[in-house]
């Protein structure tokens, strides 16, 4: 097997145990985000075990690169995807939805290391990822900063005024991906506040632009790799994706937006994420 196939398959094993983290942590907390975490999976393990610097042992390392999961309702992703790189144990999250957990319902940067930023509050991502930028080019640092928003809070004003501020200030050690699955809390993005035509959004601000199939590692390796598109100029990643990813009856479905798996269902999502002895005793 070569190098890069040995490391598809490693971001795939990846990825599949995030999936199982996010769907047995939710079904056994009773509360959670499961479809917006379940898309954006692929783009974090690419992020967090190829490309970014990071040091589990120094979670406030000053060189390290910052992630702010802008959508941060989608942070069971980002909890399983943070233990799993080492920077607290696996079984921590089992604690997820217990009274004096760390893990709450919306990341919170005193409480979890590697949370960057504690968001929820949709819409403030890139503008705080737009003023850690700045501080690194102030500062003279070499870090980077990488913004996961939803595509839902690119509907919101406070969005373009980051993007106009990046613009002005050249940050091109900034980048935004926009984990685009379509969907909202209550429907199709499209059906709610159109945000098309996308692409010539981002580029009329003075973005450098590419769109991805966010759950293909190829596509998604090369493109972070290239990373700034262009001098002087922040970048944006417009990753289609889908939302409720790898459970056939979440996939593309509203109601997986907040809803929480039946025991059936717990089920269910286990085998088709890889769990296929039907012996097994699903433990949630």
């Amino acid at each position: 097997m070569s190098k890069q196939n040995r490391l598809l398959a490693r971001l795939e094993k990846e990825a599949r145990n995030v999936r199982r983290d996010i769907v047995r942590i939710i079904t056994r907390a009773g509360e959670g985000h499961i479809g917006p975490a379940l898309s954006c999976v692929d783009i974090l393990c690419v992020l967090y075990f190829e490309i970014l610097r990071v040091d589990p042992n120094q979670p406030n390392w000053e060189e390290r690169d910052r992630v702010i999961l802008s959508k941060g309702h989608g942070c069971t992703a980002l909890y399983s995807v943070l233990a799993r790189r080492g920077f607290f144990p696996v079984e921590e999250l089992s604690t997820y939805g217990k009274t004096g957990t760390i893990f709450g319902g919306h990341p919170d940067r005193g409480m979890v290391y590697g949370v960057e930023v504690s968001t929820g509050s949709l819409g403030h991502g890139l503008s705080l990822g737009a003023g850690m930028a700045l501080a690194a080019k102030v500062d003279h640092k070499d870090y980077r900063v990488i913004v996961i928003l939803s595509d839902g809070e690119c509907q919101e004003g406070s969005t373009w005024e980051g993007a106009m501020f990046a613009r002005m200030h050249k940050l091109d050690n900034l980048t935004a991906i926009v984990d685009r699955n379509g969907f909202q809390a209550i429907g199709r993005t499209e059906d709610i506040v159109s945000i098309e035509p996308f692409r010539e959004k981002w580029e009329a601000f003075g973005w450098s632009t590419r769109e991805v199939n966010g759950h293909n590692y190829e596509e998604l390796l090369d493109t972070l790799n290239q990373i700034p598109f262009k001098k002087g100029l922040p970048s944006v990643i417009i990753a289609h994706t889908v939302k409720g990813k790898g459970v056939s009856f979440m996939e593309n479905k509203e109601i997986w937006h907040a809803k929480v798996p039946s025991d059936e269902e717990f089920k269910q999502a286990m085998l088709e994420l890889g769990k296929r002895d039907n012996s097994e005793v699903y433990e949630k």
